[in-house]
C-alpha cells in the first residue's frame, strides 16, 4: 500500500490550500446569508481547473483523476464551505453527462461548467421525498420533438443560481419505477420555470430551495442517455459524489481542529496553556485521529474509482461517517472557545451549522447504513 500522494497531487493541495487560505478564508463569514455565491467567485474556480476537473480536456476539464477531485474539494471547503458545494455539483453533473451524453450534448453543456460560467444543479428530490428517488413523480410528456416538464422539485442546491438543472422526470408510468425515469438537461431560463429560495440553518449562500416546471418544453435533443435510463444514471454518479462530500465535511472540521490547536497553545488559564490540561487536549487528540480515519475511508473509495473497481458501500459510508463525525468535532472546537465560541464573530458554529445541511443532503445516514448493510449482508438486507 502507498499512503503519499504524488508529486501532481501534492502540488494541487499546497496550491488550492493557499488559494483557500488567502481568496477563501478572509471572506468566509460575510458570506453567510441569504445571497448567491459571488459569480466571480466561481469563474475563479474555473480558472483554477477545479469544476467537473476529470472531464477531458478538449471538453473544458483538466483530466484529473478522482483523488484528485477529492483533494480538491477537500482543500476548498478548509477556505469556504459552500464554495466548495460548486465543486461538488459540477463534479456530480458533469460526471454524468461525460458518461452517458452524446458528443453533441457534452460539447454544449460541459465546457460552460467546466470554465465557471453556469452552475448546474441536479433537480431529483421531490416534495413527497428524495430517498425513493425511483418514484419521482414530475411529468415528461413527449410532444412532437420536445418534452412537456410538468411538476414540482425540491430542496434543491443553487435553485436560484444555476443556469441549468438534470432533471429526473417521468417518460413512463409510476408502476415501472426507476425504468420509467429519464433525465433532461434543462435551461432554467426557458418560460414556465419558476424558483424559491428557502431560509436555511446554514449554507445559505447555495440558495436552497424549489423549482416548479409549469408545462416547460424541452427539446427532445436535451434528454441525456435513453428514455428510462435517467434513474441509473444518476445513481451512478452519486457512487462517488459520496466521498466527495465527506472530504467536504473533514476539510471544513479540519481547518476548525487547527485553528483550535493554534488557540489553546497560546490562551492561558491557572497559569498554563489551556492545552497543557487533557480536558482540553485529549478531545482535539481524538478529533485529529477520527478525521484522518474518515478521510482515509474517502480516499479510497476514490481511488477504487480511479482503478475502476467496486466502491458504491465505501462511498456510502463515507457520506454517512464524514458528516456526522465533522459536525461533532466542530461541535466541540466551538465548546473549546469558552465564551468566544458561542459568538458569531468566529467560524465554527457557521462550519458546524454548513455540515450538519450534509447529515441531511445526497442520502440520510439511515439510507446510507442501509446501503452498507445491503452490500455486506446481501440482498436480504434490503428493506423494500
Amino acid at each position: 500500500m502507498d499512503f503519499a500522494l504524488n508529486a501532481e497531487q501534492k502540488l494541487l493541495q499546497d496550491t488550492l490550500r493557499d488559494f483557500a487560505r488567502r481568496e477563501l478564508l478572509p471572506n468566509y463569514a460575510s458570506r453567510d446569508k441569504d445571497e448567491d455565491l459571488p459569480p466571480s467567485m466561481v469563474r475563479k474556480l474555473g480558472e483554477l481547473g477545479v469544476l467537473a476537473p476529470m472531464v477531458d480536456a478538449q471538453l473544458g476539464g483538466s483530466g484529473l483523476d478522482y483523488v484528485s477531485l477529492g483533494i480538491a474539494h477537500e482543500e476548498i471547503a478548509r477556505g469556504d464551505f459552500n464554495a466548495a458545494y460548486v465543486l461538488l455539483l459540477s463534479a456530480l453533473v458533469g460526471a454524468i453527462i461525460a458518461r452517458s451524453a452524446d458528443a453533441r450534448q457534452q460539447a454544449e453543456f460541459l465546457p460552460p461548467i467546466c470554465r465557471g460560467e453556469l452552475i448546474p444543479a441536479l433537480g431529483v428530490t421531490e416534495p413527497a421525498g428524495g430517498s425513493d428517488a425511483a418514484h419521482v413523480k414530475m411529468q415528461a410528456r413527449r410532444d412532437g420533438d420536445s418534452y412537456l416538464l410538468s411538476g414540482e422539485k425540491t430542496s434543491i442546491s443553487f435553485s436560484s443560481s444555476a443556469g441549468a438543472a438534470l432533471v429526473m422526470a417521468r417518460t413512463g408510468t409510476l408502476e415501472e419505477g426507476a425504468r420509467g425515469v429519464s433525465a433532461f438537461y434543462v435551461d432554467l431560463k426557458s418560460p414556465g420555470v419558476t424558483r424559491t429560495r428557502f431560509r436555511d440553518l446554514g449554507s445559505r449562500a447555495i440558495g436552497r430551495g424549489q423549482l416548479f416546471f409549469d408545462s416547460v418544453r424541452v427539446p427532445a435533443e436535451s434528454r441525456v442517455g435513453a428514455e428510462g435510463a435517467g434513474f441509473v444514471q444518476v445513481m451512478q454518479g452519486f457512487d462517488f459524489s459520496r466521498a466527495l462530500i465527506g472530504l467536504m465535511c473533514i476539510g471544513a472540521a479540519q481547518q476548525s481542529v487547527d485553528e483550535t490547536c493554534a488557540y489553546v497553545a497560546e490562551r492561558e488559564a491557572f497559569g498554563a496553556p489551556l492545552a497543557r490540561f487533557e480536558g482540553v487536549s485529549f478531545p482535539l487528540a481524538e478529533a485529529a485521529v477520527r478525521l484522518r480515519a474518515a478521510r482515509l475511508l474517502c480516499y479510497e473509495a476514490l481511488w477504487l474509482k480511479d482503478r475502476g473497481e467496486p466502491h458504491g458501500w465505501l462511498s456510502a459510508g463515507a457520506k454517512w461517517l464524514a458528516p456526522e463525525l465533522s459536525a461533532q468535532v466542530l461541535h466541540q472546537c466551538l465548546l473549546l472557545h469558552g465564551h468566544l465560541g458561542f459568538s458569531l464573530d468566529l467560524p465554527h458554529q457557521q462550519r458546524m451549522r454548513d455540515v450538519i445541511g450534509l447529515e441531511i443532503g445526497d442520502g440520510t445516514a439511515q439510507i446510507m447504513k442501509t446501503l452498507v448493510a445491503r452490500e455486506i449482508i446481501g440482498k436480504v438486507a434490503r428493506p423494500y
